[in-house]
């Protein structure tokens, strides 16, 4: 059983000690570094989403208070560094990722949820808390119907890669800490 398993029948690492401070740090330079690499090689950023995977693999890691904390500070981090996102979005965005870090690191650490059902709920409700902040600061630049096809559809492909894939890897890592 793992360490982190074996705290309070906890599913998620430890953030204490030295943790408190290589959670954030990484995993928001990990969430700069791959829209950077992205962007730098003109990869197609709104299909592969990188941002979003450290996020979400914080909060299945070390449960609601990594993954919020990455989420609030990924964006804003990214915008200083490199100018991204847009800063019309940055406020949409650091919404859309602050709810998909705390929805995966909350169900899986509290709710005790399978990294799947954390991951898949997740990801909804950061997409619609996204729809509701562009809704509400009104940055879009289409009629929003249009809006939501056009921002939603490039990120289904991302989306199911990511409901297979980081929690798999969260085991993964999860188990390498026996």
């Amino acid at each position: 059983m793992t360490r982190a398993k074996m705290e309070a029948g906890r599913l998620v690492l430890p953030a204490r000690g030295v943790w408190t401070l290589v959670v954030p740090v990484g995993f928001v330079a990990a969430a700069v570094m791959f829209p950077a690499a992205a962007h730098l090689t003109g990869a197609p950023v709104r299909w592969l989403l990188p941002m979003h995977w450290p996020v979400i693999l914080a909060g299945l890691l070390f449960g609601w208070r990594g993954g919020l904390t990455v989420g609030l500070l990924a964006p804003g981090t990214n915008w200083l560094l490199t100018g991204y996102p847009l800063l019309v979005k940055l406020l949409p965005m650091t919404v859309e990722l602050a709810v998909y870090g705390f929805a995966a690191g909350w169900l899986r650490e509290k709710a005790g949820w399978n990294g799947f059902a954390a991951v898949a709920v997740a990801l909804v409700a950061g997409r619609l808390f996204f729809l509701v902040s562009i809704f509400l600061t009104g940055v879009n630049e289409v009629p929003f119907g249009h809006y939501v096809i056009a921002a939603m559809m490039p990120g289904l492909v991302a989306g199911a890669a990511q409901l297979v894939s980081l929690p798999l890897l969260a085991k993964y890592f999860l188990s390498r800490t026996d």
